[in-house]
């Protein structure tokens, strides 16, 4: 963000016209919050869309030559005193590396930041009280301790300042002033004299004037950091805040300007904080030591279920019930997600396997890839026939009967999505291509049909186990057995029994890697690096493996992305490295490290490559069902590389690229 600080003062000023809102900023800013602008002795607000006159946009900032502020409607009144002023904090905004690239921008920034800075500092002075330039900077302007009644004057021998003038004396010096005035009418002996005396008295009240006007430095709308002369701030000096309306006195030892009464928001604070003493005393003895308030901050959901409830007297009846509940609020808000009843089917917050009980059917329904369906068959039995003898041209046939065609078996069309097959004058429809049957309740033709055609729908029952109770099968146990056992024929195979599952096993198979931490020896011979006896050898490193690197004291081992690398212009590559000392070092290779180099940071032409690559699988991973006990997830079966059906017992290992099993 370089640009050029011009030789001007960075402050203007102007008088404004009736109406005017634009005034132009002629001197060098870098961010909006550089300038302050005033109206007259009130500083005026930032707004990046100004609402009135009390706020202003800024254009300009980082540019050559300065911008310019807009005032908010209205803006300014005629004769109104419109004051800008650049005020940069006086602070380093960059901290130059000791090594590496030269950061030329930010030098450049920085430069100009101290330009403006200097260009602050001249315009300030310009505005303040000092010395004059051929004035002796022997003399000391400490000030000294305030004495009650004295005014601020020289010393006898003109080396600094004291308290030693009574007060009262200036007014005598007045009263003999005007005397001697009197006496000069009639006598220029006594009128010389009087005058030698006035200005001996104006003299002395214009030094003990410097004094105070030193001590007390007025009303000024921030802190000041030099006195009215410009001379360094001594210890008790005075000033009146216009911005905070308080008056404010200068701590030397910690130089700083302290605050001597709170302004009129801040004693309304205290006034509130103070009102509520016993309050906040309260609160605090709920903090410590057994934090009572931040129990009930935690318990924020319960307090508002509580708050909602008129009747707490039954629910504190029931408040075993409301714990049980909470306790299990997942499953319950799942339940929740996962089963709903309605009267028609829901369209939001779908997942496969979601249920709802349909009231206008009286019939529980499944979401599945294709759409809800119902949980169970839509046939009773093994098929349901339709049959539709077509009038007019439909393209869509549904329910008894309908406008263009009529309904031979009078029954209402209901099928499952995908068991069903349609039939045109004897030819059997493409399902997806000719006809269109996913609702369940219709079929849709991709062309209409024509009068007298006759339409055949078959529509196939489904089944599975989960429609019926085993108990209810005539040839199974009247009970259930024990857990882990499984239905087999008895020993005279005509009927089944419960009884231990066979030994069968599901074995599952994945491999991965696993890191090893591997040590290199590193000798230096004919000048280069000697990596376990092989001179500047290219090594390969694979990612996520530990390498550790013995190397001479004498010859820092280092790893960079430059060939060579400080000598080539690199610099070091330090992830994953660590210096355990001077002869040892360990790097963990990342993953999609780059490609590296070893280099002797003391000496140059030593190193070689370290090729960085993504490592094989070396390690076997087994999963098992444990006999049945555990189960595989879908996910994890298809994860697995190989699956194999066994008794229980085997030991599988992988050698050479064969996988055994040793029983």
């Amino acid at each position: 963000m370089a640009i050029n600080i011009s030789d001007v003062e960075p402050r203007v000023q102007y008088t404004a016209t009736a109406g005017q809102t634009s005034f132009t900023v002629g001197f060098e800013f870098f961010t909006n919050a550089d300038l302050k602008v005033f109206n007259g002795a009130t500083q005026l607000s930032f707004a990046a869309s100004p609402s009135d006159a009390t706020e202003y946009s800024v254009t300009g900032a980082g540019v050559t030559g300065g911008g310019s502020i807009t005032l908010g409607s209205p803006g300014a009144t005629v004769n109104d005193v419109i004051t800008i002023s650049r005020d940069i904090a006086i602070a380093r905004s960059t901290d130059f590396p000791t090594s590496g690239a030269f950061q030329i921008a930010s030098l450049n920034d920085e430069l100009d930041k101290i330009t403006a800075m200097a260009q602050q500092l001249e315009r300030d002075l310009k505005f303040s009280p000092r010395a004059s330039a051929t004035t002796s900077s022997s003399f000391n302007l400490t000030f000294p301790d305030m004495v009650a009644g004295k005014i601020l004057s020289a010393n006898s021998g003109g080396t600094g300042l004291e308290f030693s003038v009574d007060a009262s004396g200036l007014l005598t010096a007045e009263s003999n002033a005007a005397t001697s005035a009197t006496a000069a009418a009639t006598s220029a002996t006594a009128a010389a004299g009087s005058a030698t005396a006035a200005e001996n008295a104006k003299n002395a009240a214009e030094a003990a004037l410097d004094t105070f006007d030193d001590d007390f430095l007025g009303s000024k709308s921030s802190d000041p950091s030099v006195d009215n002369d410009g001379n360094t701030l001594t210890d008790g000096a005075l000033y009146f805040n216009t911005s905070d309306n308080v008056m404010k006195v200068y701590d030397l030892g910690n130089t700083q300007w302290k605050q001597l009464v709170p302004t009129t928001s801040q004693q309304t604070a205290i006034d509130t904080v103070s009102a509520a003493n016993s309050n906040i005393s309260a609160v605090a003895g709920q903090i410590t030591p057994t934090n009572n308030i931040g129990t009930v901050a935690g318990q924020t959901s319960e307090i508002s279920t509580l708050a909602g409830i008129t009747n707490l007297t039954n629910l504190a009846n029931a408040h075993a019930a409301v714990t049980n509940v909470n306790n299990n609020l997942s499953s319950v808000q799942n339940f929740a997600d996962v089963y709903r009843i309605a009267s028609s089917a829901p369209t939001s917050s779908l997942n496969a396997g979601d249920l709802y009980f349909d009231t206008t059917a009286d019939e529980l329904k499944v979401y599945k890839s294709g759409g809800w369906a119902a949980a169970g068959s839509t046939v009773n039995g093994t098929s349901n026939r339709f049959t539709y003898n077509i009038t007019g041209t439909p393209t869509t046939l549904s329910g008894a009967s309908g406008t263009g065609y009529s309904e031979a078996l009078n029954k209402t069309l209901a099928y499952d999505a995908g068991f069903v097959d349609v039939y045109l004058n004897g030819v059997k429809q493409v399902n997806g291509t000719d006809v269109t049957v996913t609702s369940g309740s219709s079929v849709v033709f991709a062309s209409a049909l024509a009068a007298s055609d006759v339409v055949d729908i078959v529509a196939f029952g489904t089944f599975n186990l989960a429609n019926i109770s085993i108990k209810d099968l005539t040839d199974t146990p009247a009970s259930f057995g024990t857990s882990g056992q499984a239905l087999v024929m008895n020993s005279s195979a005509n009927a089944l029994e419960f009884a231990n599952a066979s030994s069968a096993e599901v074995y599952g198979f994945k491999t991965s890697f696993t890191a090893s931490t591997l040590v290199r020896t590193v000798t230096v011979a004919g000048g280069v690096f000697v990596i376990d006896g092989v001179s500047q050898d290219t090594l390969t490193l694979e990612e996520g493996n530990t390498y550790i690197f013995n190397y001479p004291s004498g010859h820092p081992f280092k790893f960079s992305t430059t060939s060579n690398g400080s000598h080539g212009g690199g610099s070091e590559y330090t992830t994953g490295v660590t210096h355990n000392s001077s002869t040892q070092v360990t790097i963990i290779v990342a993953a999609n490290a780059p490609t590296l180099y070893y280099y002797c940071s003391s000496h140059t032409n030593m190193g070689g490559t370290a090729n960085t690559v993504t490592p094989a699988d070396n390690t076997l991973q087994v999963q098992t069902t444990n006999e049945g006990a555990d189960n595989i997830t879908q996910t994890e079966y298809e994860s697995f590389i190989d699956v194999q059906y066994a008794a229980s017992g085997f030991v599988w290992s992988i050698s050479n690229g064969k996988l055994t099993a040793t029983v």
